[in-house]
């Protein structure tokens, strides 16, 4: 795949995920909690929660329109509405010939951030993922704040591999709680394998960009995150300050829902 070397608003690629900008302090306040506060206990805790998926009945496009207003306050490129930037990696991925499923994945995949609408606070629904249960890798952004994590005192955890085994596969792994893992249970039953790992590890940057944790995946991770990676950039560059024209580009998505999913999915 060849990504450009600008992107529609003249940025070049470097010059997303730049966590020093002084006008995205927020996001610093909003990793110094998520790195406090998810521990082995709390990820346990909201999987016990939220998989049993009995919250709400809605179709796809009804929970694109619910998260209208919801702007990302991990993500230091734009304050854009997710219904905004679900379209334009969708419309990226569609521009690249890609399969249908693949321009599903892209549409949907940061849907789990419903989340927010049953009172989940942002930093246990976005930012980057990361393995719970053992030591905190160095490459995860802003790592310094793992020193306040209770699981960083605690000796089982602060070994590579803590409570896994090596190469046990990322599917027996705990990854801080959020809209990946969230959403993933929540279509597991409708896509292909390859969209499932799009959903499901697109926010694990440290894996997928950094190569962290590459002792807890197996063959089978090792094969599919070349998809994760191939995702990455329509998630990434595709965001600009031009917005698509939701009416416009609503009965073709409309369709491609229903020919993968039911009206209504469980949450």
């Amino acid at each position: 795949m060849t990504v450009s070397t600008h992107t529609d608003d003249g940025k070049r690629p470097e010059q997303f995920r730049d966590y020093k900008a002084e006008a995205r302090a927020c996001v610093k306040e909003f990793y110094r909690l998520n790195h406090t506060l998810q521990t082995l206990e709390t990820v346990l805790e909201k999987k016990r929660q939220y998989f049993t998926l009995d919250r709400a009945g809605m179709g796809v496009w009804e929970a694109m329109e619910h998260l209208d207003a919801l702007v990302d306050d991990s993500d230091p490129d734009l304050d854009l509405p997710q219904i905004v930037h679900n379209l334009q990696t969708a419309e990226s991925i569609r521009a690249a010939g890609h399969p249908r499923w693949f321009i599903l994945a892209g549409l949907i995949h940061d849907l789990g951030k419903v989340l927010c609408l049953f009172g989940e606070p942002q930093w246990a629904v976005v930012g980057d993922t990361f393995p719970v249960g053992c030591r905190f890798d160095e490459r995860v952004v802003y790592h310094e704040f793992f020193a306040d994590n209770p699981d960083a005192q605690n000796p089982l955890y602060r070994t590579p591999c803590g409570i896994y085994e090596e190469g046990c596969g990322l599917d027996k792994v705990h990854f801080s709680w959020g809209h990946d893992e969230y959403l993933y249970h929540v279509v597991k039953e409708y896509l292909p394998q390859e969209a499932l790992y799009m959903i499901r590890y697109h926010s694990a940057y440290p894996i997928h960009r950094e190569r962290a944790y590459q002792h807890l995946m197996n063959d089978q991770d090792r094969e599919l995150f070349r998809w994760v990676r191939a995702f990455n950039p329509h998630d990434l560059y595709s965001k600009s300050p031009e917005r698509p024209d939701v009416n416009a580009l609503r009965p073709f998505y409309e369709e491609l829902i229903a020919e993968f999913f039911p009206a209504k999915l469980r949450w």
